[in-house]
């Protein structure tokens, strides 16, 4: 109860702290420089009348308050300048700029600064605070009088505002002046597909001749025998049999299935949910969902079967104001009822709370289920004693070709996560965005035991 009441205390002063820091305009350096010279000057200046002690604690305090100064007035009229650019910007194009990046790459923004040259002894820079996850790469122009922006998305977003925090300090690092900046804008970030470059058909099960199935219509071959009971019809008695044992059997039509091409597919976020995020674009981009499908993520509320609007839900679906809610079971309440239908759940090789929300939405929607499992390698966590895993908790694992890799998946909790959903579902895929290798998740301990 004392963690839950003091946990909104810690934010609002971690957020205070910050935005202290952000207005105080005396880097860490500089306030250190300000107090050895005003001790200088106040023990040996006045108070032993030593000259030179005296001449370079003043000089001391005239470069910080002259950097100081530089720096305030440098930022004052920087933050005019880019607020008046960002103004002229939006009457000129009268609509909100649109941004579509992938994850993994530096792309350019459009996004300009003047150098000011005529500001001596002071630099900026600035940086993408939200969306978060951004890396900033700030290059000069070919004729050196602007900053142009670019930058490195680490994770798929998508929001429809881009906030950037800007510094002025000046070059020995005494002063600094910072402030935040709001441009409305839509930044699309799509997930990095990584080494994936195909995957196998992800086709729904609905009904014909072939794989019985007691749920499904009866459209297959008249193979079913059972006792005859008031309301079937007497062309389905079987005579023959009723006159050598005097029972009324009738012979009725199977109940089967078969491939069809509808194909309901859903997102599930995550944490560890980005190359859960990698797998589905692909499947939306070649096509591996088949030719009739309707996609749906968490964090959305209109379901899609048009590409574009899908890599929108897909970027959407990673939540950057706080967690998204568990929405597969109004995807299914609006159109898992439609007959025989087989969804296709994507979602991160991790032990998440969405795995006891799916096996509740199994047990209450009639629909067949197939999960699709993404990751980004497998890890061997290194045993040890218990100091070297405390002291070294946060220490890097080795993967199964010797790369380094920080999103990888153990393989027992693979092999846990596998079996549990081996006995919900009807099947599981397992995708490495990290090699681009998928394989059934039944051949899964077969594979790890080859490989080791």
């Amino acid at each position: 109860m004392t963690m839950g009441r003091s946990g909104p205390f810690l934010k609002f002063l971690r957020a205070t702290l910050q935005l202290l820091s952000e207005r105080f305009p005396l880097t860490m350096q500089g306030v250190i420089v300000l107090l050895i010279a005003l001790v200088a000057l106040r023990v040996f200046g006045y108070g032993r009348m030593d000259l030179v002690v005296f001449a370079l604690a003043v000089c001391a305090l005239a470069i910080v308050c002259f950097s100081t100064v530089i720096v305030l007035l440098g930022g004052l009229i920087l933050r005019h300048q880019i607020q008046h650019q960002l103004e002229m910007q939006q009457l000129l194009k009268r609509h909100t700029p649109r941004i579509k990046v992938e994850a993994g790459y530096p792309n350019e923004t459009g996004f300009t600064l003047p150098t000011m040259p005529w500001l001596p002894l002071i630099g900026v820079s600035w940086e993408i605070v939200y969306p978060d996850a951004i890396h900033n790469r700030n290059k000069l122009s070919a004729d050196e009088q602007y900053w142009e922006e670019e930058i490195v998305p680490q994770r798929r977003c998508k929001s429809t505002s881009i906030t950037r925090r800007y510094t002025v300090r000046d070059v020995l690092g005494f002063s600094r002046f910072s402030w935040r900046f709001t441009q409305e804008g839509e930044l699309l970030a799509l997930p990095q597909s990584g080494n994936i470059k195909v995957l196998p058909l992800l086709r729904s099960l609905t009904a014909e001749d072939g794989i019985p199935d007691p749920g499904g219509n009866p459209e297959g071959d008249r193979m079913e025998i059972r006792p005859y009971v008031p309301g079937d019809s007497v062309r389905n008695i079987m005579w023959k049999v009723y006159a050598r044992n005097r029972h009324l059997n009738v012979r009725l039509a199977e109940r089967s299935v078969f491939h069809s091409n509808r194909t309901l597919a859903y997102l599930l976020s995550s944490p560890e949910d980005e190359a859960a995020a990698a797998v589905a674009r692909v499947a939306v981009e070649s096509g591996a969902l088949g030719d009739d499908w309707l996609f749906s993520a968490d964090g959305s509320d209109e379901p899609t079967n048009n590409i574009e609007q899908a890599l929108e839900l897909i970027a959407q679906s990673r939540a950057l104001d706080g967690p998204h809610g568990y929405g597969l079971n109004n995807f299914l309440q609006q159109f898992g009822t439609q007959g025989s239908v087989h969804c296709i759940v994507f979602a991160g090789a991790e032990m998440a709370p969405w795995l006891q929300e799916l096996r509740v939405s199994i047990a209450r929607f009639r629909v067949r289920f197939s999960v699709v499992l993404a990751t980004d390698g497998f890890v061997t966590e290194q045993q040890g004693s218990r100091w070297q895993r405390l002291l070294f908790s946060n220490t890097r694992t080795q993967t199964e070709d010797g790369d380094i890799a920080r999103n990888g998946t153990a393989r027992g909790e693979m092999s846990r996560l596998l079996t549990e959903l081996g006995q919900l579902v009807e099947s599981t895929l397992v995708v490495d965005r990290r090699t681009g290798y998928s394989f059934e998740g039944n051949s899964f301990d077969k594979r790890m035991t080859r490989n080791a």
